[in-house]
């Protein structure tokens, strides 16, 4: 892996062209523009993209505004479709059909990596492709309504688990997918997010990239149509998101757990949830137990991490 640099990085031409239709304030682009961006100059990629929002905005046949090769997966598929292209990929190059070197990345929203796709992306996984699976997690089906998927957090109201006087929101905590693909004892996962200036960002991406063998990043993205916010606090909730370890920095590489990022000062797990509409039922006189329970699940987790990451 080459030595790191930031400005080097961020000169980089961008691999997903604008023009795309994506939502302004919108995760997933700035997830995909970054991720590609740890490419280094000249190598090629072929690019995988499930179903979803990301999908339907940077892709109509046959337009596409990514750069490198492009392949539309069916929701429940991205992972068996870029395992198959890597594979006939090193059968070709060992017929000796093909000789440039390419690396192999995939994308999908958290309705088709946790819930959807998730046997696919398992299986992949597990007989170890050399490929890298990236999910931006923006917390629910968005391009069909907003409903709520195993990525929803707790009591975030959603079409499917609207908030009211016979509902709280979702009543299930989050799935752990970062920890889930970690059990896979594959070489790399990774958990990051838009932070100060997308450093640990680039980092894990270059490392997923160019780690042989499987590899997997989560990057929450925040969604401004599911999470009811002003577009331009997109990284500011980023940045709560951390600083309150609703979701923390840290990667698992060979089976080793590091934490990346340490708040000096955790903060109130409402800092996170006051500027996200999806939550504003919180606040309101009555609902103070939610929020505690919420927080106290929030605050085991990240013990639960500290753990794994001090062993």
């Amino acid at each position: 892996m080459e030595q790191f640099n930031f400005r080097e990085i961020q000169e980089r031409p961008d691999r997903l062209a604008p023009g795309h239709r994506m939502c302004a304030g919108c995760g997933g682009t700035i997830a995909v523009r970054n991720v590609l961006k740890a490419l280094h100059p000249g190598d090629k990629a072929v690019v995988g993209n499930a179903t979803g929002c990301l999908e339907v905005s940077t892709y109509m046949y046959p337009y596409t505004a990514y750069e490198d090769s492009y392949i539309h997966s069916a929701f429940e598929n991205a992972g068996a479709t870029l395992s198959g292209v890597e594979t006939a990929y090193h059968l070709l190059r060992k017929k000796g059909k093909l000789s440039s070197e390419y690396k192999f990345i995939t994308f999908g929203g958290d309705g088709g990596t946790y819930d959807i796709g998730l046997q696919s992306l398992s299986g992949a996984m597990e007989r170890g492709h050399d490929m890298v699976y990236v999910c931006y997690d923006n917390g629910a089906y968005m391009n069909t309504g907003v409903q709520r998927s195993s990525a929803t957090p707790m009591y975030a109201d959603t079409t499917t688990t609207p908030s009211g006087r016979q509902s709280d929101g979702k009543p299930q905590m989050r799935k752990d997918l970062t920890a889930v693909m970690a059990a896979h004892n594959i070489p790399y996962v990774g958990q990051t997010t838009f932070i100060g200036n997308m450093k640990d960002l680039y980092v894990k991406s270059e490392r997923a990239i160019y780690t042989q063998g499987p590899a997997f990043l989560n990057v929450l993205a925040p969604c401004p149509r599911g999470w009811k916010y002003d577009t331009a606090d997109i990284m500011e909730i980023c940045r709560l998101a951390v600083e309150t370890c609703y979701w923390p920095l840290f990667e698992i590489v060979d089976g080793k757990w590091i934490l990346n990022y340490k708040p000096k000062k955790k903060l109130p797990l409402e800092d996170f949830l006051v500027k996200q509409g999806r939550f504003k039922h919180l606040f309101t006189p009555g609902n103070e137990h939610l929020l505690e329970s919420f927080q106290k699940e929030t605050d085991r987790r990240w013990e639960e991490l500290l753990q794994r990451c001090e062993a």
